[in-house]
């Protein structure tokens, strides 16, 4: 980390266990936001421990294990957020639980307040299927701002390239809706960025990527992505969503 962020980050630092206000936390967000920009992935990690301490974590999808391998070797025993939906492919959560057993992180596996059961009572069954983002509501979105209600910084994998959507993430931007830090110290990443990582690191990887599946999310709502297709192509095929709300 550079000798001006470190500055900044011990200026904004404060407590570790007492949360900020909103105003607080946009004032760090207007003020570091242009610093970090082109800061390395490491440093923005760094910077985000420094600032916030347990009041930052990381969230991971397992799609793969990048951006959680990244956060333990700068910050060992942090606090990783996994939305377990009730949908997961065998896979995912294989890769999460291989993640927990050897990487130096704090799993916290978050659950919707219904089961996958209690909720077909509730809604009908195949809620995906018919209000894909009510499903999406319920156990993802809503899941995520409840979990994180003890956090005032959270770190995203999220990459500029993935999406068109996405291309004007910031790398520490604010998020309105959860009144909270976002951190993606990947998002300047290229692919060719991410698969050095992984080959370097011998990073975990989710199995089904490496059956097509570019981009994993709950098993209904999943397909293999054909070669040439968006790498998104195989979520919600067929229907007009591209995110689940979660970075909307």
């Amino acid at each position: 980390m550079s000798t001006a962020v470190t500055r900044a980050a011990r200026a904004y630092r404060g407590s570790h266990t007492e949360g900020r206000s909103p105003e607080e936390l946009r004032e760090i967000v207007s003020h570091m936001g242009a610093e970090l920009e082109l800061a390395p992935a490491e440093h923005i990690v760094e910077w985000a421990v420094a600032t916030f301490g347990e009041r930052f974590c990381v969230t991971s999808s397992m799609a793969d294990a990048v951006l959680v391998h990244l956060a333990s070797t700068v910050a060992p025993g942090v606090d990783v957020v996994f939305l377990d939906t009730g949908y997961h492919f065998p896979e995912t959560i294989g890769t999460r639980d291989a993640v927990e057993a050897t990487l130096p992180v704090r799993m916290l596996s978050i659950e919707p307040v219904q089961t996958v059961a209690e909720q077909d009572a509730s809604y009908g069954p195949e809620l995906y299927a018919r209000d894909p983002d009510l499903c999406c509501q319920l156990r993802k979105v809503q899941p995520l701002a409840d979990a994180l209600g003890e956090y005032d910084a959270w770190a995203t994998g999220l990459r500029r390239e993935e999406t068109h959507n996405r291309v004007i993430a910031p790398v520490i931007g604010w998020d309105a809706r959860k009144k909270k830090v976002k951190v993606s110290p990947l998002a300047r990443w290229t692919d060719a960025q991410v698969q050095r990582y992984i080959v370097e690191n011998g990073v975990l990887v989710n199995p089904l990527v490496y059956e097509g599946y570019l981009s994993v999310g709950c098993r209904p709502c999943t397909r293999p992505v054909a070669p040439g297709e968006d790498v998104r192509s195989g979520r919600w095929a067929g229907s007009a969503k591209t995110e689940c709300g979660i970075h909307a």
